[in-house]
């Protein structure tokens, strides 16, 4: 069996960009929460679509590892149709081995439908149910677990038993909307073995189920779960990580140039920075990763587009700014 330096663990799904322009948006004074507008009951024109096939965060992740240099495969699962075909293809055409993407007769493929509007957009899901199995995936050096459906309640359980039998393998965890909701509590054996752990501040909160923004204590809850390192994300303006005894800022690589679509933002600085660790780098220096990756990612349509090789990610790097570097807070 081919011994992978990271596997990613999560749905795939297809994407369709839906660019629209005649909408408003209603927000809270502090705009922490708004809401996408549209006429009701009438025909809304929009600008463009653009389908993107072999998206969700492990895939994005599996593909920014691989473009970065690792030997990479994804552990996933389609349904039978051309959907599958087409982002099986696109996996492959981003060297990602695909060995562990299982096909199921009778199945349909995950497809999400993007409300783009300004930067951001709002997505309509609908995850299909697949009877998940964890696959002999030997031991990589990394696993990296992210979003997955409601519907693999016993399939963590799974791969929470095969992190405990392969204490060698590191843990990348970056939980999705069901995995946040299904609570640490119930993937407490999963929390304890990660390495790294990442989410936004939006997510931390929810899974420490507090409204508290203090992102020292958000830090400090999530590293009580289990993880060895948390970073948390917010969004254009840094990121912050902790170790148990340090913790940084990470400023945003300001060279790039201004968001076109944040679709995958996430995604690239997570991957990037868990790349860079599994290449033997030290926690400040992945940090110097993660934004170049995703403020590439971030001028493209789609969270797979702007992903950079390494070569083009280390020649960034080294003409960024002086001042472009971890700031320790404590």
């Amino acid at each position: 069996m081919t011994e992978f330096d990271f596997v990613g663990v999560g749905d795939i799904v297809t994407d369709a960009f839906i660019r629209i322009k005649d909408a408003h948006l209603t927000c809270t004074i502090d705009r922490e929460k708004c809401e996408l507008c549209l006429r009701f009951g009438d025909k809304v024109p929009y600008e463009s679509v653009e389908v993107i096939s072999a998206v969700g965060n492990s895939p994005n992740a599996s593909v920014s590892a691989a473009r970065l240099g690792l030997k990479t495969a994804l552990v996933s699962d389609l349904g039978d149709d051309i959907i599958a075909q087409d982002s099986v293809r696109t996996l492959k055409t981003n060297n990602v081995d695909t060995t562990f993407v299982k096909i199921h007769k009778g199945k349909r493929s995950n497809y999400h439908y993007v409300l783009w509007y300004e930067v951001d957009r709002t997505i309509l899901v609908k995850h299909q149910e697949y009877p998940y199995q964890f696959p002999d995936i030997g031991t990589p050096q990394w696993l990296y677990l992210s979003s997955l459906s409601e519907h693999s309640v016993d399939y963590h359980e799974e791969i929470a038993r095969y992190i405990t039998k392969n204490p060698g393998v590191k843990l990348a965890f970056q939980p999705g909307t069901f995995q946040i909701k299904l609570g640490a509590q119930k993937l407490r054996d999963i929390y304890q073995r990660t390495e790294i752990f990442f989410s936004n501040i939006e997510e931390s909160q929810k899974i420490l189920n507090t409204d508290k923004k203090n992102i020292g204590e958000l830090l400090k809850g999530i590293h009580s779960l289990g993880p060895k390192i948390v970073s948390i994300t917010d969004g254009p303006k840094g990121a912050y990580a902790f170790d148990g005894q340090n913790m940084w800022f990470m400023p945003p690589f300001d060279p790039l140039k201004e968001a076109y679509e944040r679709t995958g933002a996430g995604d690239a600085f997570a991957s990037a920075v868990t790349v860079a660790l599994a290449l033997g780098k030290s926690l400040e220096e992945a940090l110097l990763w993660g934004p170049i990756n995703s403020g590439s990612v971030v001028q493209y349509v789609g969270a797979q587009k702007g992903l950079l090789s390494r070569e083009k990610l280390e020649e960034y790097l080294k003409n960024a700014p002086k001042d472009y570097r971890p700031k320790k807070l404590f």
